[in-house]
Order: C-alpha cells, then sequence, then structure tokens
C-alpha cells in the first residue's frame, strides 16, 4: 500500500502571503503533483498545521485546494490550528468522545492512529491522560500493526529553538506506548518543518519539510530566541506498507532538474 505524507501546510487566507511567499500556491502544486505522480496512493495523512493563523478563511482557502486531491484525505490539528474553526469547516472529521480530533484508520496493513497533541495557548504539545485514555483503548483493541501519526515530536531533535516546544508529556507518552512497541511500525510527525529520520527508544520515526517554509538546520547548543527559517524546496513523504516493512521517501515535488538515465 502507498499513502502520502503531507505536513505543515500553514496556508493562510485571502491571498495574503507568509514570509513573501504564497501557502496555498505552494499547496496547490503539491496537489497536482500528488495526483500526478502518485494516483494509486490509498489516502493522504497531514498531521497537522494546516492553516498559520487558525482563521476562517484560511480553512476556507485550505480547503478550496485540498479538496482538488484525488483520494481522501485525514487531517490533524496542529498548534497554528484552530479547532473550532477547523471544525466548521470540515464537521465530518472524527473526533473522540472528549472532543479531541483524533481517530483511528483500520486498513488491511494495520491501523492508523491520529493523534491530538494540540495545546490551547502554546505552541508547545501536549498528550493529556483523557486522550492517553483514548490511545490505550485503540492499542488494546487491535492486535496488528500500528502506525503512530502526531504533530508534535515527543523527543528532542537537537535543534533547541524547536525542542522547547516539543510534546511535554513524552515520558507518559512513551510509558503508554512501550508495552505495543512490538506493533508499532513507525511514527510519523510534522512540527519541525524538516526531513528528520530515526528511532526512539527502540521506535522509527519520520519527520517531513513543510510547504511554505522550512526551520533552519541550527544545532548549536545556544540558539537564538526566535526560530530560525529558511526556504528549502518544499517536500511530501511517499510510504510504501507491506507486512513486514515500511518505507518512507522524500518526494521535491518543485525539482525541475534534469530527468536521465543512469
Amino acid at each position: 500500500m502507498k499513502f502520502i505524507h503531507l505536513t505543515d501546510t500553514h496556508v493562510t487566507g485571502n491571498g495574503e502571503h507568509l514570509y513573501g511567499k504564497n501557502p496555498a500556491a505552494r499547496l496547490a502544486a503539491a496537489v497536482r503533483s500528488i495526483n500526478k505522480d502518485h494516483s494509486d496512493a490509498a489516502f493522504v495523512v497531514l498531521t497537522g498545521d494546516m492553516t498559520h493563523w487558525g482563521d476562517s478563511d484560511a480553512y476556507r482557502a485550505f480547503k478550496k485546494e485540498i479538496s482538488q486531491l484525488a483520494m481522501p484525505v485525514h487531517l490533524m490539528v496542529g498548534n497554528h490550528d484552530d479547532t473550532a474553526a477547523f471544525t466548521e469547516a470540515f464537521p465530518d472529521i472524527p473526533r473522540d468522545s472528549n472532543g479531541f480530533v483524533q481517530y483511528a484508520v483500520d486498513t488491511e496493513y494495520g491501523r492508523f492512529l491520529l493523534l491530538d497533541t494540540k495545546d490551547k495557548g502554546t505552541h508547545a504539545g501536549a498528550y493529556c491522560p483523557a486522550r492517553r485514555d483514548w490511545l490505550r483503548q485503540q492499542l488494546e483493541t487491535s492486535d496488528g500493526p500500528v502506525l503512530l501519526f502526531m504533530h508534535h515530536p515527543p523527543f528532542e531533535t537537537g535543534i533547541k529553538a524547536m525542542d522547547r516546544i516539543k510534546l511535554q508529556d513524552a515520558e507518559a507518552f512513551h510509558d503508554l506506548v512501550a508495552p505495543y512497541k512490538s506493533r508499532i511500525q513507525h511514527l510519523f510527525f510534522g512540527h519541525v518543518h524538516r526531513a528528520i529520520f530515526g528511532n526512539w527508544r527502540g521506535l522509527s520515526f519520520s519527520c517531513m519539510r513543510g510547504l511554505n517554509h522550512q526551520v533552519a538546520l541550527d544545532l548549536s547548543p545556544t540558539p537564538p530566541e526566535r526560530i530560525a527559517g529558511n526556504f528549502e524546496p518544499p517536500s511530501y513523504g511517499v510510504v510504501l506498507v507491506k507486512a513486514d516493512q515500511v518505507t518512507v521517501h522524500l518526494h521535491d515535488y518543485t525539482d525541475s532538474s534534469e530527468y536521465f538515465f543512469l
């Protein structure tokens, strides 16, 4: 099975530019690329920060572009999103019994669990006891492979400015998922706006770049107070899933370099 991992689109309303770029146009180009190059994908998962300001105009602009996808899309909220405005624009997206935007997607290759790590009033992430109870139930009621999706990473990436606003309930989250690690095939996240791959306490993970702007690769121990950004090319993930393997490819969809045979 193939699916697409898209994240951090940061769309603004009324054609407004963000850091000199047009996020809606960047998303439109990604949608065209996905439809053209990966029409066989089962679906798209977007791991949060659909909009930058969380306003209704931005969600309308986002919806206009994302609805052009030729396959289903599963949406998640991030720290830049507003849950109420998002729900107004997308009333059919599932919520758990406590109103959090998290839900399960069952496939022939396992259960995909889409988590809500938004914490109101801060850019850092949270995963409170109520959300953990939901996740525990989802893990307990499945006996096959699991793929996890979240906006905030539950670990440090080495980019100190972003590590300050990672998931704040990381240890509690780890304690919950630890007994199920043998079945958790991979963890996908966004938020950091960079292509990042690795392993966290035995759990493999990956992150994709954002579409409008990126977080600069600053691994210094004393970073600036503000997050440094740049305009590295946007990308999305192309994920291939088999019964015993998960492969994540990075698609630089704006790349126009020459295509040739080796």
